[in-house]
Protein backbone atom coordinates (compact mmCIF):
# COMPACT_ATOMS: atom_id res chain seq x y z
CA UNK A 1 0.00 0.00 0.00
CA UNK A 2 1.42 3.41 -1.11
CA UNK A 3 -0.02 6.81 -1.53
CA UNK A 4 -0.86 6.12 -4.75
CA UNK A 5 -2.67 3.44 -3.72
CA UNK A 6 -4.64 5.90 -1.29
CA UNK A 7 -5.47 8.46 -3.37
CA UNK A 8 -7.02 6.17 -6.16
CA UNK A 9 -8.61 4.56 -3.15
CA UNK A 10 -10.31 7.91 -1.93
CA UNK A 11 -11.38 8.62 -6.03
CA UNK A 12 -13.26 5.49 -5.44
CA UNK A 13 -14.76 6.24 -2.53
CA UNK A 14 -16.02 10.15 -3.23
CA UNK A 15 -17.29 8.73 -6.70
CA UNK A 16 -19.79 6.02 -4.74
CA UNK A 17 -20.85 8.63 -2.67
CA UNK A 18 -21.51 10.98 -5.64
CA UNK A 19 -23.70 7.87 -6.91
CA UNK A 20 -25.69 7.95 -3.99
CA UNK A 21 -25.57 11.27 -2.69
CA UNK A 22 -29.56 11.96 -3.92
CA UNK A 23 -29.99 9.29 -1.05
CA UNK A 24 -28.11 11.07 1.38
CA UNK A 25 -30.30 14.15 0.27
CA UNK A 26 -33.59 12.73 0.56
CA UNK A 27 -33.27 11.44 4.25
CA UNK A 28 -31.18 14.34 5.46
CA UNK A 29 -33.61 15.91 8.18
CA UNK A 30 -30.66 16.28 11.19
CA UNK A 31 -29.83 18.87 12.07
CA UNK A 32 -31.62 20.71 9.73
CA UNK A 33 -34.54 19.40 7.29
CA UNK A 34 -33.19 20.69 4.04
CA UNK A 35 -32.26 17.74 2.33
CA UNK A 36 -29.08 18.98 0.85
CA UNK A 37 -26.11 16.62 2.51
CA UNK A 38 -25.53 14.92 -0.37
CA UNK A 39 -24.80 17.73 -2.92
CA UNK A 40 -22.80 19.69 0.11
CA UNK A 41 -20.51 15.88 0.76
CA UNK A 42 -20.01 16.10 -3.47
CA UNK A 43 -19.28 19.66 -3.73
CA UNK A 44 -17.04 20.05 -0.71
CA UNK A 45 -14.97 16.50 -1.07
CA UNK A 46 -14.57 17.27 -4.93
CA UNK A 47 -10.88 18.03 -4.72
CA UNK A 48 -10.59 14.50 -3.76
CA UNK A 49 -10.61 13.52 -7.19
CA UNK A 50 -7.79 14.56 -7.72
CA UNK A 51 -4.76 11.93 -7.65
CA UNK A 52 -1.80 14.31 -9.20
CA UNK A 53 -2.48 17.23 -7.41
CA UNK A 54 -0.03 18.75 -4.69
CA UNK A 55 -1.07 17.57 -1.07
CA UNK A 56 -1.06 21.34 -0.04
CA UNK A 57 -3.04 22.72 -2.65
CA UNK A 58 -5.42 19.93 -2.85
CA UNK A 59 -5.95 20.27 1.11
CA UNK A 60 -6.63 24.28 0.65
CA UNK A 61 -8.80 23.15 -2.18
CA UNK A 62 -10.82 21.02 0.24
CA UNK A 63 -10.91 24.43 2.84
CA UNK A 64 -12.37 26.53 -0.28
CA UNK A 65 -15.27 24.18 -1.46
CA UNK A 66 -16.63 23.03 2.00
CA UNK A 67 -20.35 23.14 1.99
CA UNK A 68 -22.59 23.36 4.42
CA UNK A 69 -22.20 21.32 8.06
CA UNK A 70 -21.50 17.77 6.98
CA UNK A 71 -19.20 19.11 3.87
CA UNK A 72 -17.15 21.33 6.40
CA UNK A 73 -16.67 18.40 8.83
CA UNK A 74 -15.76 15.83 6.59
CA UNK A 75 -13.56 18.53 4.50
CA UNK A 76 -11.87 18.48 7.74
CA UNK A 77 -11.59 14.97 8.64
CA UNK A 78 -9.80 14.57 4.86
CA UNK A 79 -7.21 16.98 5.33
CA UNK A 80 -5.37 14.40 7.51
CA UNK A 81 -5.22 12.65 4.59
CA UNK A 82 -3.17 14.98 1.95
CA UNK A 83 -0.51 15.42 4.60
CA UNK A 84 1.83 13.46 3.65
CA UNK A 85 1.59 10.85 6.07
CA UNK A 86 3.30 7.16 5.01
CA UNK A 87 0.53 5.00 4.22
CA UNK A 88 1.62 2.30 6.75
CA UNK A 89 0.03 4.88 9.39
CA UNK A 90 -3.55 5.30 8.18
CA UNK A 91 -4.79 4.57 11.46
CA UNK A 92 -2.67 7.37 12.68
CA UNK A 93 -4.03 9.53 9.75
CA UNK A 94 -7.89 8.57 10.68
CA UNK A 95 -6.81 9.72 14.55
CA UNK A 96 -5.30 12.83 13.47
CA UNK A 97 -8.61 13.46 11.13
CA UNK A 98 -11.22 12.84 13.54
CA UNK A 99 -9.13 14.73 15.74
CA UNK A 100 -9.44 17.70 13.80
CA UNK A 101 -13.47 16.73 13.11
CA UNK A 102 -14.36 17.18 16.57
CA UNK A 103 -12.11 20.20 17.12
CA UNK A 104 -13.89 22.23 14.41
CA UNK A 105 -17.44 21.76 15.73
CA UNK A 106 -18.69 23.90 17.91
CA UNK A 107 -21.62 21.70 19.43
CA UNK A 108 -20.80 18.19 18.50
CA UNK A 109 -23.65 15.52 18.77
CA UNK A 110 -23.72 12.42 19.16
CA UNK A 111 -25.17 9.56 16.42
CA UNK A 112 -23.32 11.92 13.63
CA UNK A 113 -20.41 11.76 11.35
CA UNK A 114 -18.23 12.40 14.39
CA UNK A 115 -19.43 9.02 15.95
CA UNK A 116 -18.67 7.13 12.75
CA UNK A 117 -14.96 8.59 12.88
CA UNK A 118 -14.89 7.45 16.80
CA UNK A 119 -16.03 4.09 15.23
CA UNK A 120 -14.03 4.05 12.11
CA UNK A 121 -10.92 4.57 14.64
CA UNK A 122 -11.93 1.81 17.20
CA UNK A 123 -11.77 -1.11 14.51
CA UNK A 124 -9.04 0.23 12.75
CA UNK A 125 -6.77 -0.14 15.66
CA UNK A 126 -8.55 -2.99 16.61
CA UNK A 127 -8.11 -5.06 13.35
CA UNK A 128 -5.74 -2.86 11.48
CA UNK A 129 -5.23 -2.89 7.27
CA UNK A 130 -1.86 -4.94 7.70
CA UNK A 131 -3.58 -6.74 4.44
CA UNK A 132 -6.77 -5.26 3.26
CA UNK A 133 -8.19 -8.05 1.82
CA UNK A 134 -11.78 -9.04 1.31
CA UNK A 135 -11.94 -10.76 4.10
CA UNK A 136 -10.87 -7.50 6.26
CA UNK A 137 -12.94 -5.01 4.37
CA UNK A 138 -15.99 -7.00 5.17
CA UNK A 139 -15.29 -7.39 8.99
CA UNK A 140 -14.63 -3.66 8.48
CA UNK A 141 -17.82 -3.03 6.98
CA UNK A 142 -19.56 -5.18 8.93
CA UNK A 143 -19.12 -2.95 12.31
CA UNK A 144 -19.69 0.16 10.36
CA UNK A 145 -22.87 -0.91 9.39
CA UNK A 146 -23.85 -1.59 12.61
CA UNK A 147 -22.58 2.37 13.93
CA UNK A 148 -24.57 3.25 11.05
CA UNK A 149 -28.03 2.04 11.68
CA UNK A 150 -27.57 2.95 15.39
CA UNK A 151 -27.54 6.79 14.84
CA UNK A 152 -31.26 6.47 14.61
CA UNK A 153 -31.79 5.77 18.16
CA UNK A 154 -29.33 8.71 19.08
CA UNK A 155 -30.80 12.01 17.88
CA UNK A 156 -34.95 12.61 18.38
CA UNK A 157 -35.38 14.06 15.03
CA UNK A 158 -33.51 11.16 13.27
CA UNK A 159 -35.55 8.60 15.52
CA UNK A 160 -39.00 10.55 14.77
CA UNK A 161 -37.73 10.61 11.54
CA UNK A 162 -36.94 6.68 11.06
CA UNK A 163 -34.06 7.15 9.04
CA UNK A 164 -30.08 6.89 9.72
CA UNK A 165 -28.18 9.83 10.09
CA UNK A 166 -27.16 10.95 6.30
CA UNK A 167 -23.51 12.44 7.10
CA UNK A 168 -22.68 9.09 8.76
CA UNK A 169 -24.14 7.12 5.57
CA UNK A 170 -21.91 9.06 3.47
CA UNK A 171 -18.74 8.22 5.17
CA UNK A 172 -19.98 4.63 5.20
CA UNK A 173 -20.37 4.91 1.71
CA UNK A 174 -17.43 6.60 1.62
CA UNK A 175 -15.59 4.19 3.22
CA UNK A 176 -16.85 0.96 1.08
CA UNK A 177 -15.78 2.35 -1.65
CA UNK A 178 -12.17 3.43 0.11
CA UNK A 179 -11.67 0.22 1.42
CA UNK A 180 -12.76 -2.09 -1.56
CA UNK A 181 -10.37 0.15 -3.67
CA UNK A 182 -7.66 -0.04 -1.71
CA UNK A 183 -8.06 -4.28 -1.74
CA UNK A 184 -8.35 -3.75 -5.56
CA UNK A 185 -12.26 -4.56 -5.56
CA UNK A 186 -14.38 -3.19 -7.60
CA UNK A 187 -17.23 -5.59 -7.71
CA UNK A 188 -18.55 -5.88 -4.46
CA UNK A 189 -20.12 -3.13 -1.85
CA UNK A 190 -22.23 -3.18 0.87
CA UNK A 191 -26.34 -3.42 -0.30
CA UNK A 192 -27.32 0.15 1.34
CA UNK A 193 -30.78 -0.26 0.24
CA UNK A 194 -31.31 -3.55 2.34
CA UNK A 195 -29.00 -2.85 4.60
CA UNK A 196 -30.92 0.41 5.50
CA UNK A 197 -34.31 -0.74 4.09
CA UNK A 198 -35.99 0.23 6.59
CA UNK A 199 -34.15 3.62 7.37
CA UNK A 200 -34.06 4.74 4.42
CA UNK A 201 -37.67 6.29 4.17
CA UNK A 202 -38.77 9.59 6.20
CA UNK A 203 -41.78 9.47 8.48
CA UNK A 204 -44.23 12.21 7.11
CA UNK A 205 -44.20 13.90 11.23
CA UNK A 206 -40.81 15.08 10.00
CA UNK A 207 -43.04 17.64 8.36
CA UNK A 208 -43.76 19.25 11.70
CA UNK A 209 -39.94 21.41 11.41
CA UNK A 210 -40.67 24.58 9.52
CA UNK A 211 -36.99 26.16 9.36
CA UNK A 212 -35.87 29.78 8.53
CA UNK A 213 -32.94 31.77 8.20
CA UNK A 214 -29.81 30.89 6.07
CA UNK A 215 -27.11 28.16 5.61
CA UNK A 216 -23.78 30.29 5.28
CA UNK A 217 -20.73 29.48 4.33
CA UNK A 218 -17.38 32.17 4.29
CA UNK A 219 -13.41 31.83 3.99
CA UNK A 220 -11.63 34.57 6.04
CA UNK A 221 -8.26 36.05 6.05
CA UNK A 222 -6.58 34.89 9.43
CA UNK A 223 -6.07 38.70 10.60
CA UNK A 224 -3.92 38.73 13.81
CA UNK A 225 -6.16 39.43 16.62
CA UNK A 226 -9.43 38.73 14.98
CA UNK A 227 -9.88 34.90 16.28
CA UNK A 228 -11.59 36.10 19.40
CA UNK A 229 -14.11 38.22 17.46
CA UNK A 230 -14.62 36.20 14.51
CA UNK A 231 -15.46 33.24 17.04
CA UNK A 232 -17.88 35.76 18.89
CA UNK A 233 -19.55 36.05 16.23
CA UNK A 234 -20.04 32.59 14.93
CA UNK A 235 -21.11 31.32 17.73
CA UNK A 236 -24.08 33.36 17.80
CA UNK A 237 -24.99 31.05 15.09
CA UNK A 238 -26.48 27.82 15.23
CA UNK A 239 -24.42 24.27 13.85
CA UNK A 240 -21.27 26.38 13.79
CA UNK A 241 -18.23 24.97 11.97
CA UNK A 242 -14.94 26.51 12.50
CA UNK A 243 -11.52 25.77 10.68
CA UNK A 244 -8.08 27.59 10.95
CA UNK A 245 -5.88 26.80 8.51
CA UNK A 246 -2.63 28.63 7.52
CA UNK A 247 -3.41 32.10 6.84
CA UNK A 248 -7.08 31.29 6.65
CA UNK A 249 -10.18 30.76 8.88
CA UNK A 250 -13.51 28.64 7.42
CA UNK A 251 -16.58 29.82 9.39
CA UNK A 252 -20.05 27.63 8.41
CA UNK A 253 -22.95 28.44 10.33
CA UNK A 254 -26.92 29.00 10.54
CA UNK A 255 -27.93 32.36 11.02
CA UNK A 256 -31.31 34.28 10.80
CA UNK A 257 -29.70 37.72 9.66
CA UNK A 258 -27.21 36.58 6.59
CA UNK A 259 -26.61 40.72 5.91
CA UNK A 260 -25.51 41.48 9.67
CA UNK A 261 -23.57 38.56 10.46
CA UNK A 262 -21.26 39.38 6.98
CA UNK A 263 -21.54 43.56 7.67
CA UNK A 264 -20.20 41.97 11.48
CA UNK A 265 -17.65 40.11 10.30
CA UNK A 266 -16.05 42.48 7.51
CA UNK A 267 -15.46 44.67 10.18
CA UNK A 268 -13.24 42.54 11.70
CA UNK A 269 -11.73 40.31 8.36
CA UNK A 270 -11.50 40.70 4.73
CA UNK A 271 -14.03 37.94 3.46
CA UNK A 272 -12.40 36.12 0.45
CA UNK A 273 -15.33 33.74 0.15
CA UNK A 274 -19.07 33.79 0.80
CA UNK A 275 -22.27 31.90 -0.33
CA UNK A 276 -25.26 31.23 1.78
CA UNK A 277 -28.45 28.92 0.92
CA UNK A 278 -32.05 29.80 1.91
CA UNK A 279 -33.32 27.20 4.46
CA UNK A 280 -36.80 28.43 4.54
CA UNK A 281 -36.71 27.58 0.69
CA UNK A 282 -34.69 24.29 1.44
CA UNK A 283 -37.18 23.11 3.99
CA UNK A 284 -40.22 23.72 1.81
CA UNK A 285 -38.86 21.53 -1.45
CA UNK A 286 -37.72 18.81 0.99
CA UNK A 287 -41.11 18.34 2.45
CA UNK A 288 -42.84 19.10 -1.07
CA UNK A 289 -45.09 15.55 -1.57
CA UNK A 290 -44.36 13.17 -3.86
CA UNK A 291 -46.77 11.53 -6.39
CA UNK A 292 -46.58 7.85 -6.30
CA UNK A 293 -45.12 6.85 -9.98
CA UNK A 294 -45.67 3.38 -11.56
CA UNK A 295 -41.84 3.81 -13.12
CA UNK A 296 -39.30 5.99 -11.56
CA UNK A 297 -37.26 7.87 -13.94
CA UNK A 298 -34.01 8.84 -14.62
CA UNK A 299 -31.84 11.16 -16.76
CA UNK A 300 -28.48 12.97 -17.69
CA UNK A 301 -27.97 16.26 -16.04
CA UNK A 302 -26.62 17.87 -19.53
CA UNK A 303 -30.47 17.58 -20.19
CA UNK A 304 -31.17 21.35 -18.38
CA UNK A 305 -33.01 20.12 -15.36
CA UNK A 306 -31.53 21.40 -11.91
CA UNK A 307 -30.80 19.01 -8.99
CA UNK A 308 -33.96 21.18 -7.48
CA UNK A 309 -36.00 20.64 -10.10
CA UNK A 310 -35.41 16.91 -10.41
CA UNK A 311 -35.82 16.61 -6.69
CA UNK A 312 -39.23 18.18 -7.09
CA UNK A 313 -40.41 15.77 -9.95
CA UNK A 314 -38.53 12.76 -8.05
CA UNK A 315 -36.50 11.96 -11.15
CA UNK A 316 -32.76 10.92 -10.35
CA UNK A 317 -29.99 12.88 -12.55
CA UNK A 318 -26.24 11.25 -13.95
CA UNK A 319 -24.43 14.06 -13.67
CA UNK A 320 -21.95 15.53 -16.05
CA UNK A 321 -18.36 17.27 -15.16
CA UNK A 322 -17.75 20.63 -15.46
CA UNK A 323 -13.69 21.27 -15.60
CA UNK A 324 -12.50 24.49 -14.80
CA UNK A 325 -9.39 24.92 -14.89
CA UNK A 326 -8.12 22.25 -12.56
CA UNK A 327 -11.23 21.84 -10.53
CA UNK A 328 -14.46 19.56 -11.82
CA UNK A 329 -17.80 19.62 -10.56
CA UNK A 330 -20.88 17.72 -11.31
CA UNK A 331 -22.73 20.19 -13.54
CA UNK A 332 -25.96 19.69 -11.08
CA UNK A 333 -23.90 21.51 -8.21
CA UNK A 334 -22.22 24.48 -9.89
CA UNK A 335 -23.45 27.49 -9.86
CA UNK A 336 -24.32 29.18 -13.71
CA UNK A 337 -22.75 32.58 -12.75
CA UNK A 338 -19.71 30.97 -11.42
CA UNK A 339 -19.07 29.24 -15.20
CA UNK A 340 -20.06 32.34 -16.91
CA UNK A 341 -17.85 34.72 -15.07
CA UNK A 342 -15.13 31.93 -15.66
CA UNK A 343 -15.77 31.94 -19.27
CA UNK A 344 -16.05 35.26 -20.02
CA UNK A 345 -12.56 36.14 -18.03
CA UNK A 346 -11.10 33.53 -20.48
CA UNK A 347 -10.48 30.36 -17.88
CA UNK A 348 -10.43 26.82 -19.51
CA UNK A 349 -13.10 25.32 -19.34
CA UNK A 350 -14.16 22.12 -20.79
CA UNK A 351 -16.89 19.31 -20.02
CA UNK A 352 -16.31 15.45 -19.33
CA UNK A 353 -18.61 12.35 -18.48
CA UNK A 354 -18.60 10.74 -14.75
CA UNK A 355 -16.28 7.68 -14.67
CA UNK A 356 -17.62 4.36 -15.73
CA UNK A 357 -17.62 3.16 -12.60
CA UNK A 358 -19.54 6.26 -11.35
CA UNK A 359 -21.96 5.83 -14.11
CA UNK A 360 -22.47 2.02 -13.04
CA UNK A 361 -22.69 2.92 -9.52
CA UNK A 362 -25.57 5.56 -10.31
CA UNK A 363 -27.50 2.57 -12.05
CA UNK A 364 -27.12 0.16 -9.48
CA UNK A 365 -28.25 3.10 -6.68
CA UNK A 366 -31.40 3.60 -8.87
CA UNK A 367 -32.25 0.09 -8.62
CA UNK A 368 -32.11 -0.57 -5.86
CA UNK A 369 -34.15 1.74 -4.89
CA UNK A 370 -36.41 1.87 -7.00
CA UNK A 371 -36.74 -1.26 -8.06
CA UNK A 372 -37.98 -0.64 -11.54
CA UNK A 373 -36.37 3.00 -13.06
CA UNK A 374 -36.09 4.42 -17.29
CA UNK A 375 -33.21 6.16 -18.03
CA UNK A 376 -33.98 8.65 -20.70
CA UNK A 377 -30.79 8.59 -22.01
CA UNK A 378 -28.64 11.51 -23.63
CA UNK A 379 -28.36 10.45 -26.94
CA UNK A 380 -25.53 8.68 -28.22
CA UNK A 381 -24.40 10.54 -30.83
CA UNK A 382 -23.18 13.16 -28.04
CA UNK A 383 -22.04 11.17 -25.19
CA UNK A 384 -21.33 7.42 -24.82
CA UNK A 385 -24.10 7.39 -21.79
CA UNK A 386 -26.33 4.62 -23.16
CA UNK A 387 -23.47 1.73 -24.56
CA UNK A 388 -22.44 2.00 -20.63
CA UNK A 389 -25.96 1.48 -19.41
CA UNK A 390 -26.45 -1.03 -21.53
CA UNK A 391 -23.59 -2.67 -21.23
CA UNK A 392 -24.47 -2.88 -17.31
CA UNK A 393 -28.04 -3.92 -18.33
CA UNK A 394 -26.53 -7.09 -19.91
CA UNK A 395 -24.22 -8.07 -16.93
CA UNK A 396 -26.47 -6.79 -13.80
CA UNK A 397 -29.71 -6.64 -14.24
CA UNK A 398 -31.34 -10.15 -14.55
CA UNK A 399 -34.77 -9.17 -13.88
CA UNK A 400 -34.70 -6.66 -16.37
CA UNK A 401 -35.15 -3.56 -13.61
CA UNK A 402 -33.87 -0.58 -15.62
CA UNK A 403 -35.06 0.38 -19.19
CA UNK A 404 -32.47 2.28 -20.95
CA UNK A 405 -33.94 4.60 -24.24
CA UNK A 406 -31.46 6.09 -26.18
CA UNK A 407 -33.72 9.33 -26.73
CA UNK A 408 -32.24 11.10 -29.22
CA UNK A 409 -31.87 14.43 -27.33
CA UNK A 410 -29.59 16.94 -25.48
CA UNK A 411 -30.00 19.83 -23.45
CA UNK A 412 -33.44 21.39 -22.69
CA UNK A 413 -35.09 18.97 -25.29
CA UNK A 414 -34.33 16.05 -22.65
CA UNK A 415 -35.16 17.48 -20.13
CA UNK A 416 -38.49 18.17 -20.83
CA UNK A 417 -38.82 14.95 -21.76
CA UNK A 418 -38.35 13.42 -18.52
CA UNK A 419 -40.50 15.95 -16.84
CA UNK A 420 -43.39 15.08 -18.86
CA UNK A 421 -42.40 11.39 -18.44
CA UNK A 422 -42.05 11.50 -14.45
CA UNK A 423 -45.23 13.86 -14.36
CA UNK A 424 -47.15 10.70 -16.80
CA UNK A 425 -45.73 8.25 -14.35
CA UNK A 426 -47.40 9.70 -11.49
CA UNK A 427 -50.97 9.58 -13.94
CA UNK A 428 -50.60 5.35 -14.14
CA UNK A 429 -50.32 2.27 -12.07
CA UNK A 430 -48.72 0.71 -15.79
CA UNK A 431 -44.72 0.59 -16.14
CA UNK A 432 -44.80 -0.05 -19.61
CA UNK A 433 -47.51 2.83 -20.32
CA UNK A 434 -44.89 5.09 -19.02
CA UNK A 435 -41.92 3.76 -21.64
CA UNK A 436 -44.76 3.78 -24.54
CA UNK A 437 -45.41 7.08 -23.34
CA UNK A 438 -41.52 8.70 -23.40
CA UNK A 439 -41.12 6.77 -26.81
CA UNK A 440 -43.87 9.01 -28.33
CA UNK A 441 -42.85 11.98 -26.59
CA UNK A 442 -39.89 12.33 -27.97
CA UNK A 443 -41.36 14.06 -30.98
CA UNK A 444 -43.34 16.04 -29.03
CA UNK A 445 -40.13 17.70 -27.17
CA UNK A 446 -38.28 20.48 -29.33
CA UNK A 447 -35.77 22.86 -28.91
CA UNK A 448 -34.26 26.20 -30.26
CA UNK A 449 -30.75 27.28 -28.86
CA UNK A 450 -29.49 30.74 -29.54
CA UNK A 451 -25.90 31.45 -29.92
CA UNK A 452 -24.76 35.04 -29.02
CA UNK A 453 -20.93 34.28 -30.12
CA UNK A 454 -19.82 31.50 -32.24
CA UNK A 455 -16.01 31.72 -30.32
CA UNK A 456 -16.67 28.75 -27.51
CA UNK A 457 -18.49 26.45 -30.62
CA UNK A 458 -14.99 26.96 -31.91
CA UNK A 459 -12.75 26.15 -28.81
CA UNK A 460 -14.53 23.07 -28.96
CA UNK A 461 -14.23 21.62 -32.39
CA UNK A 462 -17.24 22.19 -32.90
CA UNK A 463 -16.22 24.31 -35.80
CA UNK A 464 -13.52 26.22 -37.19
CA UNK A 465 -12.08 28.62 -35.90
CA UNK A 466 -11.92 30.63 -39.08
CA UNK A 467 -15.93 30.13 -39.25
CA UNK A 468 -16.19 31.76 -36.15
CA UNK A 469 -13.91 34.33 -36.71
CA UNK A 470 -15.54 35.58 -39.85
CA UNK A 471 -19.32 34.89 -38.57
CA UNK A 472 -18.55 37.06 -35.09
CA UNK A 473 -17.42 39.63 -37.70
CA UNK A 474 -20.49 39.67 -40.00
CA UNK A 475 -22.72 39.52 -36.79
CA UNK A 476 -24.36 36.08 -37.64
CA UNK A 477 -25.82 34.23 -34.53
CA UNK A 478 -26.54 30.68 -35.63
CA UNK A 479 -29.46 28.76 -34.05
CA UNK A 480 -29.05 24.95 -33.68
CA UNK A 481 -31.76 22.24 -32.33
CA UNK A 482 -30.23 19.10 -30.67
CA UNK A 483 -31.39 15.75 -32.81
CA UNK A 484 -30.12 12.42 -33.25
CA UNK A 485 -27.73 13.02 -35.20
CA UNK A 486 -25.87 15.63 -33.50
CA UNK A 487 -26.79 19.60 -33.10
CA UNK A 488 -28.25 20.41 -36.37
CA UNK A 489 -27.73 24.14 -37.98
CA UNK A 490 -31.68 25.24 -38.20
CA UNK A 491 -31.70 29.29 -38.83
CA UNK A 492 -29.28 32.00 -39.05
CA UNK A 493 -29.66 35.42 -37.63
CA UNK A 494 -28.17 38.63 -37.19
CA UNK A 495 -29.37 40.07 -33.26
CA UNK A 496 -31.35 39.47 -30.34
CA UNK A 497 -34.67 40.66 -31.89
CA UNK A 498 -34.02 38.33 -35.01
CA UNK A 499 -33.16 35.59 -32.53
CA UNK A 500 -36.64 36.59 -30.55
CA UNK A 501 -38.85 36.03 -33.97
CA UNK A 502 -37.70 32.68 -35.07
CA UNK A 503 -38.30 31.73 -31.21
CA UNK A 504 -42.12 33.15 -31.92
CA UNK A 505 -42.28 31.73 -35.12
CA UNK A 506 -41.12 28.04 -34.04
CA UNK A 507 -43.67 28.57 -30.97
CA UNK A 508 -46.49 29.33 -33.21
CA UNK A 509 -45.85 26.42 -35.68
CA UNK A 510 -46.15 23.94 -32.74
CA UNK A 511 -48.66 25.34 -30.15
CA UNK A 512 -51.91 26.92 -30.11
CA UNK A 513 -52.50 30.35 -28.77
CA UNK A 514 -54.89 28.30 -25.84
CA UNK A 515 -52.21 25.42 -25.78
CA UNK A 516 -51.74 24.02 -22.20
CA UNK A 517 -48.48 23.00 -23.09
CA UNK A 518 -45.06 23.35 -21.03
CA UNK A 519 -43.01 26.00 -22.48
CA UNK A 520 -39.11 26.40 -21.10
CA UNK A 521 -37.26 29.16 -21.91
CA UNK A 522 -33.59 28.61 -20.66
CA UNK A 523 -30.52 31.42 -19.93
CA UNK A 524 -26.85 31.52 -19.06
CA UNK A 525 -25.92 34.78 -18.47
CA UNK A 526 -28.95 36.78 -19.33
CA UNK A 527 -31.55 35.67 -16.67
CA UNK A 528 -32.92 39.07 -16.21
CA UNK A 529 -33.31 39.56 -19.90
CA UNK A 530 -35.78 36.27 -20.11
CA UNK A 531 -37.55 36.91 -16.86
CA UNK A 532 -38.43 40.48 -17.35
CA UNK A 533 -38.76 41.06 -21.24
CA UNK A 534 -39.18 37.67 -22.77
CA UNK A 535 -41.27 36.34 -20.76
CA UNK A 536 -44.01 38.01 -20.21
CA UNK A 537 -44.19 38.01 -24.22
CA UNK A 538 -44.18 34.59 -24.42
CA UNK A 539 -46.73 34.67 -21.30
CA UNK A 540 -49.18 37.09 -23.29
CA UNK A 541 -49.26 34.66 -26.21
CA UNK A 542 -49.83 31.57 -24.43
CA UNK A 543 -51.76 32.32 -21.20
CA UNK A 544 -52.92 28.83 -20.24
CA UNK A 545 -49.61 27.25 -20.86
CA UNK A 546 -47.06 26.25 -17.99
CA UNK A 547 -43.69 28.30 -18.67
CA UNK A 548 -40.44 27.92 -16.73
CA UNK A 549 -37.06 29.64 -16.62
CA UNK A 550 -34.46 27.69 -15.64
CA UNK A 551 -30.71 27.36 -16.48
CA UNK A 552 -29.61 25.79 -19.67
CA UNK A 553 -27.61 22.82 -19.04
CA UNK A 554 -23.94 23.79 -18.18
CA UNK A 555 -22.65 20.93 -20.71
CA UNK A 556 -24.94 22.87 -23.37
CA UNK A 557 -23.64 26.39 -21.63
CA UNK A 558 -19.72 25.54 -22.38
CA UNK A 559 -20.20 24.68 -25.69
CA UNK A 560 -22.32 27.40 -26.89
CA UNK A 561 -21.02 30.02 -23.66
CA UNK A 562 -22.41 33.13 -21.95
CA UNK A 563 -25.60 35.46 -23.74
CA UNK A 564 -26.70 32.31 -25.67
CA UNK A 565 -30.39 31.25 -24.58
CA UNK A 566 -33.12 28.60 -25.08
CA UNK A 567 -36.88 27.55 -26.20
CA UNK A 568 -37.78 24.28 -25.64
CA UNK A 569 -41.98 23.13 -25.41
CA UNK A 570 -43.90 19.73 -25.30
CA UNK A 571 -46.60 20.27 -27.83
CA UNK A 572 -49.67 18.78 -25.89
CA UNK A 573 -52.02 19.03 -29.27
Amino acid sequence: MNDTDIRKAMVAGVERLTAWSELLDRINVFPVADGDTGRNLVISLAPLRRTDGEPKILARELLFSARGNAGNIAARFFHAFLQGSPPTELAATIQRGRDQAWQAVADPQPGTMLTFFDELIGIVRQDPPVQADRAWVRRVMGHLTAVVAATTDRQMRLKESGVVDSGALGMFLFFDGFWNGLAGHDDEFCDVATLFSDRLHVHPRVHAYPESGYCVDMVLSHDEGADQKIAAIAHNGESVVVIRDGDYVKVHLHTQDREQTRRRIETISHVLQWSDDDLQAQTAAFQYPHTRQALHVMTDAAGSLTREHARALDVTLLDSYIIMGEKALPESCLTPAILYEAMKKGQSVSTSQASIFERLQSYQSVVSLYGKALYLCVGSFYTGNYDTAVQWKTEHDPHNSLTVMDTGCAAGRLGLLAQVTARFAGQTENPDEVTTFAREAVHRCHEYIFLDRLQYLAAGDRMSKTGAFFGDMMHMKPVISPQPDGARKVGLVRNRRDQEAFAVKKLAAGLKPDSRSVIWLEYTDNRDWIEDEFRPEIKNMYPAAEIVVKPLSLTTGVHTGPGSWAVAFFADE
